[in-house]
């Protein structure tokens, strides 16, 4: 009831949200009043580009602080193309018109050409000086040039600002590094989205290539599991090889490059990631990093060698049961569909949350200090009240969007509710998928004889059971997981924003934290897999059903060390030889180093970009499929173990157990004693 509660308490906020929001705020640059630039509909429906009067008042620190220039700012169709001051405009006035017409495009529409240059400050109707400027993420920022190593705009170092002074291009471009921070990340993700833009069809085939390649390897392990481990693990190998070797060449070829001396520290942060990998040092670590995975693999085979023959034969086993019950193959995109939802629901909830609310004004002094900066005002009444007295040169200029209402005052707080409730809904739809997968193959284990004893159906039998009898065990399980989660969360939130207040013993706490949470994590995961598995199996509640599978599990704790982390071992390597051979093979074609078979991208900014999604959708998408056998795997194992302690192999209770299985279980407990 708890759980429905907060599902119909989201799908209000999503409501109030989408009455209050307005994603064009994300997508339009705003003016000083508040409008949109670009926008339909409205005046400025042509003018597409934010202009700066002052942009040298931009180098201001209060710009990193309140994330605004103080300085008015106005939408225009174009951006200056030529240097000219109010003055010099004043002067060329009185014999042609045409500098005015010119020169108003960046003025409010009440200005006029004939105010002294004290009233224009005043009044603040135009800029004193416009100069060659581009537009760069719709805003005009200056066309600078570099000439003889020297900074210039158009073949100039020095320009008037049209207050009197004489000014460096040097500072403007400070000006333009300090305000173009703000939008570096923004900026970097444009290019992102050029790049998908570009290449999405491209990743559609790899991502489908990928689902028919994981779905391959499902169907083959059923008749030849040992063979395709083996292929698994040189697989592997082979793709580790062929990055080490990579990196090798690529730092090999980088010896004599002119840069080749530099290092992360020289470059320092920076967004275009690609420069990075024109660094030796990146692919000496790279290589290092690679070579000690590499080497990591060996010694788990050598160490694992016995475990695995035990492991592949529950790969056999569960192939069984996904052979005769082959729905469960198509599951994860069941899976993946809902997941999709949630993640959409969530995302478009918190855009329209973060752009919820009317026009915010604040006080911005652009030289010197005031007591009433950062304060609220109102653009109408701004020149007549005593902030603009008491603070001559004061701007009353727009800030973000927020209000004074019950509504936008808790709207962090509803930040924090999305948040929580997106979180347990991407628990709660992978516990009803492990739930419904563990019904369906603690129905074929159960089963006296295999496939006669199967009922009809019995994944969606599985799944309507889930949903009917075991809705709030589910939510429980998930709320719990959920809980852990938001924790972690708020830990790093909490860590970010007191990053530069740390002491030693602070951090040392956080760390401490993190881990612990962490592995908190990782053992409720494991315990609410085995606790929805006792769920499907005996339709008992949560609490009951995680006691049980603890107790069941630690009876066999040896049985439970010899298989369960080794299975995941051996469907690890397949997940990482599905993501591997798809990312060996979206790196030759979009770096165009396989132009015989296909003619890749011409125009890509960052060749990473569709690469690193081809990778982590492969890996995914593989995990979904492979998740299928390990929860079968886990369950037959479950219930393996319950075989043992409820019957004894007699004709009166007999084994449900396949013996090819129990036999090697018992080889594998006799060497364990004896070891």
């Amino acid at each position: 009831i708890i759980f429905l509660l907060f599902i119909i308490g989201y799908i209000l906020l999503g409501l109030v949200a989408w009455v209050h929001g307005d994603p064009r705020r994300v997508a339009y640059p705003t003016d000083s009043q508040g409008h949109f630039c670009g926008q339909k509909g409205t005046p400025n429906e042509n003018k597409t580009i934010l202009f700066y009067f002052n942009l040298l008042s931009c180098a201001s620190p209060s710009v990193m602080i309140n994330l605004q220039c103080p300085t008015t700012q106005i939408c225009v169709s174009k951006c200056p193309e030529k240097f000219l001051t109010y003055m010099e405009m004043q002067f060329l006035y009185k014999r042609d018109k045409s500098y005015w017409e010119d020169y108003r495009q960046f003025c409010k529409t009440s200005a006029e050409p004939v105010k002294s240059l004290p009233q224009l400050l005043m009044d603040d109707d135009c800029p004193t000086a416009v100069f060659p400027s581009k537009p760069f993420l719709q805003r005009c920022f200056p066309d600078f040039s570099t000439r003889n190593g020297n900074l210039s705009i158009r073949s100039r170092m020095l320009f008037q600002d049209g207050n009197g002074r004489t000014r460096s291009v040097i500072e403007l471009r400070e000006a333009v590094n300090r305000i173009s921070k703000t939008f570096d990340a923004r900026a970097l993700g444009l290019k992102v989205f050029e790049d998908y833009a570009t290449t999405w069809y491209w990743i559609l085939i790899g991502l489908t290539i990928a689902m028919v390649l994981s779905w391959m390897f499902l169907i083959l392990m059923r008749f030849i599991a040992g063979f395709l481990f083996w292929m698994f693990v040189f697989g592997v190998l082979g793709i580790i090889a062929y990055g080490i070797w990579h990196c090798y060449q690529e730092y090999s070829n980088l010896q004599e490059h002119p840069n080749s001396t530099l290092t992360i520290y020289d470059i320092g942060i920076q967004t275009n990631i690609s420069m990075y990998f024109q660094l030796k040092q990146t692919w000496f670590t790279l290589m290092i990093i690679l070579s000690i995975i590499e080497v990591s693999v060996i010694l788990m085979l050598i160490f694992l060698r016995n475990r695995i023959r035990v492991a592949i034969f529950l790969l056999k086993e569960g192939s069984k049961a996904i052979g005769h019950i082959p729905s469960t193959l198509i599951y994860p995109v069941l899976t993946f569909f809902l997941l999709s939802i949630c993640i959409s629901y969530w995302a478009v909830t918190a855009i329209f949350l973060a752009t919820s609310g009317v026009p915010i004004y604040k006080v911005v002094v652009p030289e010197g200090q005031c007591i009433h900066e950062n304060k609220t005002c109102d653009p109408e009444i701004f020149n007549t009240s005593e902030i603009a007295k008491a603070c001559p040169g004061a701007l009353c200029t727009f800030a973000f969007y927020g209000g004074k209402s019950l509504y936008h005052q808790y709207i962090p707080t509803f930040h924090v509710y999305n948040l929580f409730v997106f979180l347990w809904l991407i628990n709660f739809v992978i516990a009803l998928g492990q739930c419904a997968l563990a019904g369906a193959f603690a129905t074929y284990y159960w089963a006296v004889k295999k496939p006669d004893d199967i009922p009809p159906h019995p994944l969606f039998t599985a799944f309507g059971r889930a949903i009917r009898y075991h809705t709030g065990s589910l939510a429980f399980g998930s709320l719990i997981l959920a809980s852990i989660q938001m924790f972690k969360m708020i830990l790093q939130y909490v860590d970010q924003r007191l990053k530069h207040a740390h002491n030693r013993f602070s951090k040392l706490l956080q760390c401490c934290l993190r881990c612990c949470f962490w592995c908190l994590e990782k053992v409720v995961k494991f315990l609410n897999r085995n606790a929805y598995i006792m769920i499907a199996i005996y339709g008992r509640n949560f609490c009951r059903s995680a006691k049980d599978a603890f107790n069941l599990l630690m009876r066999n704790i040896l049985k439970v060390a010899v298989t369960d982390e080794v299975t995941y071992f051996v469907l690890f390597l397949g997940k990482i030889l599905v993501s591997g051979s798809m990312g060996i093979l979206a790196f030759l074609f979009f770096t165009r180093r396989m132009t015989m078979i296909a003619e890749g991208p011409t125009s890509l900014n960052y060749y990473w970009v569709p690469l690193l999604t081809i990778i982590f959708g492969s890996y995914l998408i593989a995990h979904g499929f492979f998740s299928v056998y390990a929860m079968c795997v886990e369950t037959i194992f479950i219930c393996f173990l319950d075989d043992l302690e409820r019957n004894d192999g007699s004709t009166a209770r007999p084994y449900y157990v396949s013996q090819s299985l129990l036999k090697i279980f018992q080889d594998q407990n006799s060497k364990t004693k004896n070891e």
